[in-house]
């Protein structure tokens, strides 16, 4: 299978760079301080956060959920990303053309009820954003955007699992080597969450994001949430889905047409950063609320940027969650750290609030966490306006929420080095590509650990940057991180021989000790792997809530795969297989 797909992937982009398929033509070229300049004639907070729409992955029989099967498609639209700016053309999710939206529907399911979701791509035969042929890509031989949907955080079956070789282009003219089956099937068996949804196609996963292709899915179970008191129903329980976007004066979305080494990769750019920041589809939106308790689900689908959210006010954050997963107790928190991917399920408490008005600020540099400081647009979110609350609260924040499976390390069966590097352009110093323990998506699996069992990955950074580490299907923690000391020795050794047992990784690893914060001590499928150090996570490949097996054959074709969820850098080529075997 891996032989077939590394030479399918060959054969795509010879038989589409000869047949004529290339990214869109270059508009002409355009300054970031022309950026910054439409971005900021946006007047912010004029536009309402929006209510995103809701699909229900279920249907009510005698009065308890049951299995439904879903339609929702990929279409091309027009979209309002702010009142004084040109309609943006974008692509999104929808169970139509009419209904489609950015960010897509939010697909509502029941724990415990399998939803059957059939994808469908109406994408027109060229891309709006460009993209290149030079990193591992998707390449149509007859043209087309390919795209594939991977539930980010779900517990399903490799077959719907949205492999970056499953692609497929409108009314499925063209497959990758690894698509089977045009019906996604989702067990929703894990915890009750919010998760999200987005495309996963090989080599554009940044480019279709950036366009639009993305949404959220949360797994309810009253039964085991009522209980706990938190906020709940549409007004007070929202999902805030935070990205950054420049645009061109006339509405477009902007995305960079020259590479950092154009002679090597004409387009691909290690980072894209966006200028203004959109909350649910608008640039810098307000919300109305009431002096009372309000929950949201924050997730961070950014192509690169990280967020460090506070409040102006000083309110703080009380976190429940993270990621798919419940803590098992709630932590106050000043502020946020949320990584590429990653979310977080607080409560904010309006009624603590000493001002009429609270600004929801980023102080993240990007890329972080070495980069450049936010300045007057990127650092700001969204406002809130907070008037006297019409009915009594009656929600709360219990001091114990839910209970998983124990961290267990000494249960592993397995502990493994993953390593991150970059590697650099001897003439400019600039990044050509990233891999993960120097392999390609496209070389033989290397983490091939078996369902039920737990293991080890001390995963060390090379590079310069933060990377947010996501494993499709398996749920796992961050309990040390250590720094490496005489790194620069340790960097030499590697280079030369690849292989941390024999650079005497326990000489180097061990260096100051930095604590995994309070409110990310929890199960989460996104972790902050921090430059120069070496992080430990343990790793569960069974159900964290329920300590039982997956409910499906984890070991089918096509796998899984693990990467960091920088756009940029996962598909250029910062992912490899994760395969489970028997």
């Amino acid at each position: 299978m891996r032989a077939k797909v590394e030479l399918a992937v060959l054969l795509l982009v010879l038989v589409g760079v000869a047949a004529g398929i290339r990214p869109p033509s270059a508009p002409p070229p355009v300054t970031e301080d022309t950026l910054q300049k439409v971005a900021g004639s946006l007047e912010m907070y004029v536009d309402e956060l929006p209510q995103m729409p809701k699909i229900y992955g279920f249907s009510m029989r005698h009065g308890h959920p049951s299995p439904i099967r879903l339609t929702i498609g990929m279409y091309q639209k027009k979209w309002k990303f702010h009142r004084d700016l040109p309609a943006s053309t974008v692509f999104v999710f929808g169970t139509s053309a009419a209904t489609a939206k950015f960010p897509g529907p939010t697909i509502e399911a029941a724990q415990g009820v399998p939803l059957s979701v059939t994808w469908q791509n109406y994408l027109p035969a060229r891309h709006i954003l460009p993209w290149d042929p030079t990193v591992p890509t998707a390449i149509p031989r007859r043209g087309g955007v390919p795209t594939v949907v991977h539930l980010h955080g779900g517990a399903h079956p490799p077959q719907s699992d949205g492999s970056a070789f499953a692609w497929f282009t409108a009314g499925f003219g063209e497959t990758g080597p690894a698509w089977s089956t045009p019906t996604y099937t989702y067990p929703n068996a894990q915890s009750p969450g919010v998760l999200w949804y987005h495309d996963h196609a090989l080599g554009l996963t940044r480019a279709n994001l950036l366009a639009g292709l993305l949404g959220a899915y949360v797994i309810r179970n009253p039964a085991v949430e009522a209980p706990l008191g938190l906020p709940c129903g549409d007004e007070f329980d929202r999902v805030l889905m935070l990205a950054d976007r420049s645009f061109y004066a006339d509405g477009s979305i902007y995305m960079n047409y020259t590479g950092i080494i154009p002679n090597i990769h004409p387009q691909w750019q290690p980072e894209y950063f966006g200028e203004a920041i959109t909350v649910n589809g608008k640039a810098w939106p307000f919300l109305a609320v009431a002096r009372r308790r309000y929950r949201f689900r924050i997730i961070n689908t950014s192509n690169a940027r990280y967020f460090n959210l506070s409040l102006t006010n000083g309110l703080p954050f009380t976190v429940v969650g993270s990621d798919t997963n419940y803590l098992s107790k709630p932590v106050t928190a000043a502020s946020l750290l949320v990584s590429v991917a990653e979310t977080f399920d607080v409560v904010v408490d309006f009624s603590q609030s000493t001002t009429s008005e609270a600004e929801l600020v980023n102080t993240a540099p990007y890329p972080y966490p070495d980069g450049q400081a936010p300045n007057d647009l990127n650092g700001k979110v969204m406002k809130f306006v907070i008037s006297p609350a019409k009915a009594k609260d009656t929600s709360r924040v219990p001091a114990k929420l839910l209970d998983y499976v124990a961290v267990a390390e000494e249960e592993a069966v397995q502990r493994r080095y993953i390593v991150m590097y970059e590697y650099e352009d001897a003439a400019t110093g600039n990044p050509t590509h990233l891999y993960i323990n120097g392999k390609r998506l496209e070389d033989p699996a290397t983490e091939t650990p078996r369902p039920g069992t737990t293991e080890v990955w001390e995963v060390i950074n090379l590079t310069p940057d933060n990377h947010p580490l996501h494993l499709h299907l398996a749920t796992f923690q961050a309990t040390r991180v250590r720094g490496l000391v005489d790194e620069d020795a340790f960097k030499g050794c590697m280079a030369k021989l690849n292989d941390a047992v024999r650079c005497n990784v326990s000489r180097h690893a061990v260096g100051e000790e930095v604590a995994v914060p309070e409110h990310e001590k929890g199960w989460k499928n996104v972790v902050k792997i921090a430059p120069g150090y070496m992080t430990t996570i343990v790793v569960k490949f069974f159900m964290v809530d329920s300590g039982k097996p997956y409910p499906f054959d984890a070991t089918a074709e096509p796998g899984y795969v693990y990467h960091c969820h920088i756009l940029d850098h996962e598909d250029n080529a910062m992912i490899r297989p994760l395969k489970l075997i028997k």
